[in-house]
């Protein structure tokens, strides 16, 4: 089926080889985005991740609109048959099993599981996972060669104790708004959810270290990585307090005046970026201007210069561009003067982008019913040589590997299963 095509941006010579992480063994613990997205980069890369949820749900992407089900793409209400899009980007190369962690049962069910794996990745609120019984302290009492992994919103012990972490919370602590927008307007919340993105390439970097060390000592150990250092720590990327002292603001909008030219600037049809901090290449700016003679002019001879005169030095530009289209302008820039430059492309555009498609940074969502595309998403953005990955367009349905994982890695028999669904334990 259409549905079960596999997405592979490796090599060629990689093709059908297992991936990097194959034969690693994952309970996911994980609700929303930061920890789904964690998890699927793990199951992207080969390893075997069993996603764990309560009998009846309770991952809240599951009621994340828009929906795909039987009546097509829909906004409103969820229905029966639906699924939420957001569920199934995040779900897919994952295995689905249920259990109720409150039932006595069920908790020694997943300590048994764990002795069979080699990586957990949770991202409950804080103190959650130990009240369950199924935090670090605990588990490795039944594993000491487990990796466990735990994402947080705000840091562990958190400074804000009770607090649901959400993206735009944690923008807001991190600085990363006050640093985006105009100089002269208010602080301006990125796009996209960015550190419930960054927080979980972190948590795989620490995993896979632990696993090396692990490798190495024959020790599991736990990982914690937070949102919000996560996020602060891009911020750090610049000197901030450095560029307050001469009197930058943090917030520079559409232009970077130390870099000048630099900047988004207007198109007869969208915007461009241009960049030029190079005393040769604002040179060849110059010349596709038609302005040769601001090579030698006083206020833009230099970068210093520029800078200086970074607001005369954007106007002059920005009345050349706004008279051609972002075809023309990267046309006369790049191809023809070797100007870094490019359109300002929409998200639409960037996804339907064959070469990052085929380079497998984004992947089709289909319909489950159907196995019709009808959106993309997230793709695995690493290619390597000798692995394959990728991720394939299968969504698991709530529990649909209870039988196989609880048989294969524990032993139970078909009727041990039959009384575990009886008693809502799974």
């Amino acid at each position: 089926m259409e549905n079960d095509t596999q997405i592979n941006q490796s090599s060629s010579s990689a093709a059908g080889k297992p991936g990097p992480l194959a034969g690693v063994k994952v309970l996911d613990l994980t609700v929303a985005l930061a920890g789904p997205f964690c998890t699927l980069m793990l199951a992207g890369m080969g390893a075997e991740v069993i996603k764990v949820e309560s009998p009846d749900g309770n991952d809240i992407a599951r009621t994340n609109p828009p929906f795909i089900g039987p009546e097509g793409l829909r906004f409103s209400g969820k229905r029966p048959g639906d699924i939420s899009t957001s569920l199934l980007n995040r779900s897919r190369n994952k295995k689905s099993i249920t259990l109720d962690l409150k039932t006595p049962e069920g908790l020694q069910l997943f300590r048994e599981l764990a002795r069979h794996v080699d990586v957990i990745v949770e991202n409950m609120s804080e103190g959650t996972a130990e009240k369950l019984g199924v935090g670090y302290e605990e588990i490795r009492k039944e594993n000491p060669r487990i990796v466990y992994a735990s994402i947080m919103g705000l840091g562990q012990p958190s400074a804000y104790p009770g607090m649901k972490t959400m993206d735009i919370i944690v923008q807001a602590l991190s600085g990363v708004i006050e640093a985006t927008g105009e100089a002269d307007g208010p602080p301006t919340r990125i796009g996209i959810p960015l550190g419930d993105l960054a927080a979980p390439l972190y948590s795989l970097s620490g995993i896979l270290a632990a696993l090396f060390h692990r490798e190495r000592t024959g020790v599991g150990q736990k990982v914690n990585v937070s949102m919000l250092d996560s996020l602060v720590s891009f911020v750090a990327a610049e000197q901030f307090e450095r560029l307050e002292q001469p009197g930058t603001t943090a917030r520079t909008g559409n232009y970077y005046d130390r870099f000048a030219p630099f900047g988004i600037y207007p198109a007869k049809d969208g915007h461009v970026a241009i960049a030029a901090p190079r005393d040769e290449w604002a040179k060849r700016v110059f010349d596709a201007m038609g302005q040769s003679e601001l090579i030698e002019d006083e206020r833009f001879i230099d970068r210093s210069a520029r800078m200086r005169n970074s607001d005369e030095l954007n106007k002059r530009i920005r009345d050349w561009t706004g008279i051609h289209t972002r075809a023309e302008i990267v046309e006369m820039l790049f191809k023809q003067r070797g100007v870094p430059s490019a359109e300002v492309r929409g998200p639409l555009e960037a996804l339907k982008d064959e070469n990052v498609r085929r380079r497998g940074a984004i992947a089709p969502l289909c319909d489950p019913k159907t196995g019709k595309e009808f959106a993309m998403g997230l793709g695995i953005p690493i290619a390597f040589s000798e692995c394959t990955v990728g991720l394939s367009t299968k969504v698991p349905s709530l529990g649909e590997h209870n039988s196989e994982v609880l048989q294969s890695m524990l032993g139970l028999r078909a009727d041990d299963i039959e009384h575990l669904l009886a008693t809502k334990v799974i």
